[in-house]
Order: structure tokens, then C-alpha cells, then sequence
């Protein structure tokens, strides 16, 4: 959404705008996340060396968020379309009433006609609640309105074989639930972004885990989302290909909360291994041999194998204190049942 002198690219905001006006009037539901209110910011105000990192990201979103926003009104409205803003916060995430509550405002204006255009809330976002990027709130997004598709646009034709550079390398044109690509994600970011290709192929495995169809595309490519959606998937792109399993709501909101998790269960090797086998069960207290941190029920917990390494995460059913009285017990009920349970 920006030039590469910080500016907004508003030929390149018109276009899209002109894109998703069709989709629209053709009866697709969309959802809009959109960078560039940074960026804009900085245009406006220039940059003072006497504000910190985190202060000038606050100064520059409160200003630059009102320039987007202005631009997107306008150029909507020129198509007889409504739009409102949507601002969030890496917190509206952390528990289920928040995260009901934002689906409930942007399920109403989807049944009103009115595209809800979404950013991160910078100026009152800290460093350490940040998302990762637009890519990883995008995600978020898809899977908290159990979207068909999420698709995320770049300043490339998707994920290649070898460097981008590169006049041999080529676009992994579908990618498979397990296909390793590590070999072929770079972790440059861009200019005016806080992520790169990396963080868009992680939030792209996890969505089409859920059931989600990805593709990573060049935003910059000729009438791109309308090529998309009408070919299905004939322009040059990267799909990651939906998962046939089936998510329930909360499980997609689980799986999102890694980073607000309160505690941690460990277990023993034969829980690990029942838990990562391929039947869906939950985490018995025979099966846990440590309760880390204090927590109370329903929180998020982080569930962790003897080596230390990261399973999982639940909505744990007793508190930290009724847990550790119950570790190693049999015969009692799960501390996470497997219907509130994601499995890495």
C-alpha cells in the first residue's frame, strides 16, 4: 500500500478498491485488512529523533490511520459502497468474550453491506502484544469469521523454488498439508513492514489447517483478486490447500492463543504420544506429571512434552491448584478435554 518513499501508493489503492467493489457487488463477503497507516503517518509528520521507536508507531498510526481510512471512504463511496473501520488489538484475541464480541460487530456489518476494513490499533498497541504483521492479524481474521479464503497480497507472485531473484526459480504453485518448503522461505522483511515471506507461509499452514484456502499472490498483478476468484486459482500464485477437517469455532480461536497462554501442563511420553497419535483424545491427569505457573479455569495453557518442547494448546477445566492436587491421578476427568484442545 506504500511507495518506497513511505508514501501511499493510491494508484495502487484505487485499483483494488475497484477489484473488491466487483466481488462485491456480486454478492462475496469480504473482509479487508490493510496496511499502510503507519506509513502514511511517517509522510505526514516526518521523523523526530526526540520520540522513541514505540512513541513515533503511536504518533504516526493516530495520523496515518485517519489519512487511510479518509482514502478508502472516498474511494468506496465513489462505487456506492460502505465501509467502516474496524481497529483491534492483539488483547481482543486473548479471551472468548472479546473475541465474540469483535466477530458479533463484524458479522453485523457483513449482513448490513458494509466492508469492514481492519488494522492493528498502534497507538495504544505495545511492542511485546503486537501482532507479527498484517499477515498474522489477516489470519487471525479468516478464522475468526470462518472464511472460505484468505487471500494474502504481496510485492511478489507467491512462494519460489529458490530466490525470487533468481531468473530459474519458479512459484510453488500449491503447497500440501506436511510439504516442507523450509528450504525456500527467506526471512527478509520490507521496508515498511515488520514481517516477510516467513510469517506468511507460518499464519498460511495454520489457516489451512482450520479448513481455509490460502493463496499468496502479487498484489500487483493486473486485476488479481478478480483472476482469483473467477479461475480459481489459474493466475500465478501460491494455494495452500484447505484441510478437509473439520474446526469447530473454538478450537479456532484456541489455536490463536499460544501467546496469552497463563500456565503450563507437562506430561509424561505416553501422553505425548496418545495426544500426537491420529484419535482425537484429551489430556487425562495420569498422563501429567508437572503444572507450571498459576492459572484459573478455562484459561489458555500451553501443554508441554518431557523434552520441553511445546505440544499444544488448551482451555484447561480446573485451576492451577485443583490440577496439581489431581497429577498423575487415574480415573479423572481431563484437565483439557480434546474439544478444547489444539495440537501443533
Amino acid at each position: 500500500m506504500t511507495r518506497t518513499d513511505g508514501t501511499l501508493d493510491i494508484t495502487r489503492m484505487s485499483a483494488l478498491v475497484d477489484q473488491i467493489s466487483q466481488l462485491h457487488k456480486k454478492g462475496v463477503e469480504i473482509v479487508m485488512v490493510s496496511s499502510g497507516a503507519v506509513a502514511s503517518g511517517r509522510s505526514v509528520m516526518g521523523i523526530s529523533k526526540k520520540l522513541d521507536i514505540v512513541d513515533q508507531r503511536q504518533l504516526f498510526s493516530a495520523v496515518g490511520q485517519a489519512k487511510l481510512i479518509n482514502h478508502y471512504y472516498e474511494l468506496f463511496r465513489e462505487q456506492d459502497i460502505v465501509v467502516g473501520q474496524v481497529l483491534t488489538t492483539k488483547e481482543n484475541f486473548s479471551s472468548r468474550r472479546l473475541y465474540l464480541n469483535q466477530r458479533n460487530c463484524m458479522q453485523v456489518m457483513l449482513e448490513n453491506h458494509v466492508i469492514p476494513i481492519v488494522n492493528e490499533n498502534d497507538a495504544v498497541s505495545v511492542s511485546e502484544l503486537m501482532f507479527t504483521d498484517n499477515d498474522e492479524l489477516s489470519g487471525l481474521i479468516a478464522s475468526m469469521m470462518d472464511m472460505e479464503a484468505l487471500i494474502i497480497l504481496s510485492n511478489i507472485d507467491g512462494i519460489y523454488n529458490g530466490s525470487p531473484t533468481d531468473p530459474d526459480s519458479k512459484v510453488i504453485l500449491k503447497i500440501e498439508k506436511g510439504q516442507d518448503i523450509s528450504d525456500f522461505i527467506q526471512s527478509s522483511k520490507s521496508t515498511f513492514g515488520r514481517g516477510g515471506m516467513l510469517t506468511k507461509t507460518t499464519i498460511a499452514r495454520k489457516i489451512a489447517d482450520q479448513g481455509i484456502e490460502v493463496i499468496i499472490a502479487n498484489g500487483r498483478c493486473e486485476n488479481v483478486l478478480v483472476q482469483l476468484l473467477d479461475k480459481k486459482f489459474d493466475v500465478v500464485s501460491t494455494h495452500f490447500v484447505a484441510s478437509t477437517a473439520e474446526v469447530s469455532s473454538v478450537k479456532k480461536w484456541i489455536a490463536h492463543s499460544k501467546g496469552f497462554a497463563k500456565g503450563e501442563i507437562h506430561v509424561n511420553e505416553n501422553a505425548a504420544k496418545a495426544l500426537t497419535g491420529e484419535s482425537a483424545v484429551s489430556l487425562l491427569p495420569v498422563g501429567a506429571v508437572k503444572i507450571v505457573g498459576d492459572f484459573e479455569k478455562d484459561d489458555i495453557v500451553k501443554i508441554v512434552d518431557q523434552n520441553g518442547l511445546s505440544l499444544g494448546v488448551g482451555k484447561v477445566q480446573y485451576d492451577s491448584e485443583k490440577a496439581r492436587e489431581m497429577l498423575g491421578k487415574k480415573n479423572q476427568k481431563p484437565l483439557v478435554h480434546c474439544d478444547y484442545l489444539y495440537l501443533e
